[in-house]
């Protein structure tokens, strides 16, 4: 079986090489780059199953080349770096990242995270567990666990990051009920640096905006001061 392949995007030699090589020692693919330009050539050329990217980069900055990529690629991202203010992991949420490293960090809490990231992007929760085969639908829309996708009700496909599908799996699966944002981000495993009330906010703001219709406002209501109630009837088939 062909070993999953980790595009490292830093600038730093002596860390990427550390990070390259504890990848590998675990059984990823790496290939790494030093800037925004050759991580382009290397996508092109051979593609990659997650994407390590620093933000301080030469040239385009990391958050600019997440927000370029997400136009055309669902590829997970974990950004890392040393930028840790919660401002920062706010932007990277708000424009797609799947995780948010805060430098320095231990190798250990990166294996952790690129393993989790994954395991979600190929159906599986963070503990491994195979992802339920039913169709689960609420107002119209269906979502699939196993191909981790949305569908609306006219049927398209719902362009969900890996963060959002999994806020709307814990959604769905306690309907009607108050969850506060503690909660939802222990339920979700959305992991993003040391995720705050204010980063779970956003990823809601997100996910109503999208499964919200012109006549038809998102089922997801806000309880002031706790956190969130999901108020869709919800079935599964």
């Amino acid at each position: 079986m062909t070993s999953q392949t980790i595009l490292l995007v830093e600038d730093e030699p002596t860390l990427r090489n550390l990070v390259a090589r504890a990848l590998r020692e675990y059984g990823y693919n790496v290939r790494a780059a030093a800037t925004g330009a050759e991580m382009w050539a290397m996508l092109e050329n051979e593609g990659a199953d997650l994407i390590v990217l620093d933000i301080m980069l030469p040239g385009t900055s990391g958050i600019d080349l997440l927000r370029r990529l997400r136009q055309t690629s669902k590829v997970p991202v974990i950004i890392a770096s040393a930028r840790g203010a919660e401002e920062d992991r706010i932007v990277g949420l708000e424009i797609g990242a799947d995780d948010y490293l805060a430098k320095p960090f231990s190798v250990r809490e990166l294996i952790a995270r690129v393993g989790a990231v994954l395991r979600r992007r190929d159906g599986g929760d963070a503990d491994g567990n195979a992802p339920s085969q039913e169709q689960i639908s609420f107002d119209g829309w269906s979502l699939s666990p196993t191909k981790r996708e949305l569908y609306s009700p006219s049927g398209g496909v719902v362009d969900l990051t890996g963060a959002e599908f999994d806020l709307l799996s814990v959604f769905l699966s306690l309907p009607q009920r108050v969850i506060g944002r503690e909660r939802l981000i222990e339920l979700s495993r959305t992991r993003v640096g040391d995720s705050s009330d204010r980063s779970v906010d956003v990823l809601v703001s997100r996910l109503r905006r999208k499964i919200s219709l012109e006549e038809q406002a998102a089922p997801i209501k806000t309880v002031r001061g706790v956190g969130y109630i999901f108020t869709a009837e919800v079935r599964r088939a």
